[in-house]
């Protein structure tokens, strides 16, 4: 008998068992987990908010020690153009390659790292268990024990039966506690890709930007993309990502598209001159985005792949993983406080991790269906963007992202895909070809809308407790009155016309030094605006007789930009 067990050691479970033997040291955790790490596992690119839950969890020094490549950005060739272009998590101005191990701090708080899975998810499990996690590696679930809606045990693999208070289902797509469960999921995009990959030995890099600093490669060919991701200095995985139709309908070997898709990248073709393969020959998988039905039940959760999946177009599966378990991780210390209630607890964690999950499809489902260069893809890149119901313009895509809300990521400020709004209006742009227009540029005055809605409160994660917020809700939709999202509304309470929220902004902004200058404090809280106006909360009027200001975004920028540095090696 214990109070929580975990199926699965991989990232999310061993998260989720670290976090909660961090807040709650007296728990009784156990990981269940059938493979023996270390053990191999695609998915090596990870996004800035992965490392901010390894610092909480006490791992951060422990995976910067493994030397693994810092990655800086991604560096694509993708949508309507065939040139390269960079999206960086800091401007290359302001990235410092400090020697490593590096601390957590400067431009390394802002970036993140590409990870041969074998060592990362090793190191991870190795900190779970250093906090007192019991481990059972070798481990196999063979039946989930359930009466109705709750696990009464789970059946192993040498006949003995593990109790518990709390299940956690973080066995990836396995899946073993949600389909014991009977929890179907939902499959709401036209996209079922495969991925075919392997590894190399000795690769040259694209760039380096000192201390292993580097971008990936994400480069679309006509049927599909490639990546080339270095997870080692001596390591770099390669793949090529394909609709599962034209891998049948093509009649060839997963080796032989793997190997023509390199051969039709001259980037990537000539980077690779001179490495050696793996010997362990090309490995293959699904990649098709769902999203389970229902992530929590009366005494269970699902964490990770369990939970669903987006198309790695975005790199986005580990970081749905890691921020997932960290809420479970709160939930379930939350309900041996017994401060909150439970339903209000998991019900929160259904929604918005189903959310998040969502909005990454949706985004995955806007960069496939923008991409002019799936020249042999015609009808199926239609077909998404006919799902998707937008017309492919910059300013149609980000209304069309709204509908989903951008409160799920970070409930302080507006997110998508793990982007700020600005970077999503001009990640849009580069993807449709057409320029974003600001809602703040065509309008001055400006209202809250708060019509039809009922004040609730929703919850907020910090420093292992969770304390209920007020917000205003609209169906399912939520505003937190917290963050930029409250600096908004006081903003809109005191002013309307823009002539005078910005210099209300300013003295607030020199009253409260929240961030380093007031150009910051102003840029955020506009740009919170603009994304409250796509999502229903403000609403903007034009006033002839006042002034107009011009906010829209340049098309080159410090982060997005045309490539500077690759475009010799690629002609």
């Amino acid at each position: 008998m214990v109070d929580v067990a975990i199926i699965g050691g991989g990232p999310g479970g061993s998260a989720c068992a670290s976090l909660i033997k961090k807040y709650r040291p007296d728990l009784r955790v156990t990981i269940l987990e059938r493979e023996r790490f270390p053990r191999e596992h695609v998915g090596e690119s990870l996004l800035p908010a992965v490392p901010r839950v390894l610092l909480e969890m006490g791992c951060w020094d422990k995976v910067e020690a493994a030397h693994f490549p810092i990655k800086v950005g991604a560096t694509y060739k993708w949508g309507n153009k065939p040139g390269l272009w960079d999206f960086e998590f800091v401007p290359l101005a302001m990235f410092q390659p400090t020697p490593r191990p590096a601390r957590f701090e400067g431009s390394r708080a802002l970036t993140a790292w590409q990870v041969d899975r074998a060592i990362f998810d090793k190191i991870l499990l190795d900190h779970a268990a250093s906090l007192g996690t019991e481990v059972r590696e070798e481990t196999t679930v063979r039946e989930v024990l359930r009466t109705g809606d709750r696990v009464d045990g789970l059946r192993l693999h040498t006949d003995e039966v593990v109790e518990a208070k709390h299940y956690i289902d973080a066995s990836g797509s396995s899946s073993i506690l949600r389909k014991a469960m009977g929890v179907e999921a939902d499959y709401p995009t036209q996209l079922r890709n495969i991925a075919i990959w392997d590894y190399f030995e000795n690769t040259a890099w694209a760039v380096d930007f000192g201390e292993n600093a580097t971008r990936i490669l994400i480069l679309s060919v006509g049927y599909g993309w490639l990546w080339f991701i270095p997870i080692s200095p001596t390591r770099t995985s390669v793949g090529v990502v394909i609709p599962l139709e034209y891998y049948k309908k093509s009649g060839k070997r997963p080796n032989q598209i793997f190997e023509e898709s390199i051969q039709l990248e001259p980037t990537v073709a000539k980077l690779l001159q001179g490495s050696t393969r793996d010997k362990g020959g090309v490995r293959t998988t699904n990649d098709w985005s769902y999203i389970s039905e229902r992530l929590t039940g009366e005494n269970w959760f699902l964490v990770g792949d369990s939970c669903g999946f987006a198309d790695p177009i975005l790199s986005a599966g580990m970081t749905l993983a890691m921020m997932g378990a960290r809420h479970v991780a709160y939930t379930i210390v939350e309900h041996h406080k017994g401060q909150h209630d439970p339903e209000w607890l998991n019900a929160y964690y259904n929604q918005n991790q189903r959310a998040r999950i969502r909005q990454h499809i949706m985004f995955a489902d806007f960069w496939y269906s923008s991409n002019g260069c799936f020249t042999d893809l015609v009808d199926y890149t239609r077909e998404i963007a006919k799902t998707a119901g937008h017309d492919m313009t910059a300013d149609a895509a980000f209304r069309w992202l709204a509908t989903g809300g951008f409160t799920h990521e970070d409930p302080s400020l507006p997110m998508v895909g793990g982007c700020s709004v600005q970077a999503v209006r001009q990640i849009n742009e580069r993807l449709s070809d057409t320029r974003s227009v600001s809602q703040l540029s065509v309008n001055n005055v400006f209202r809250l809308n708060l019509e039809d809605t009922t004040d609730d409160t929703f919850p907020i994660l910090y420093e292992g407790g969770i304390w209920a917020k007020p917000c205003f809700r609209r169906g399912q939709k939520v505003l937190p009155r917290f963050g930029v999202f409250e600096i908004v509304i006081r903003t809109l309470q005191a002013e309307s016309q823009m002539e005078r929220i910005l210099p209300w902004l300013e003295g607030f902004f020199r009253r409260n030094p929240i961030y380093p200058t007031v150009e910051t404090g102003i840029q955020m809280t506009l740009s919170t605006m603009e994304a409250m106006i796509a999502d229903g909360w403000v609403e903007a009027e034009r006033d002839e007789s006042m002034p107009f200001f011009d906010f829209d975004i340049p098309e080159e920028t410090s982060a997005i930009h045309g490539n500077r540095d690759i475009s010799l090696i690629h002609a």
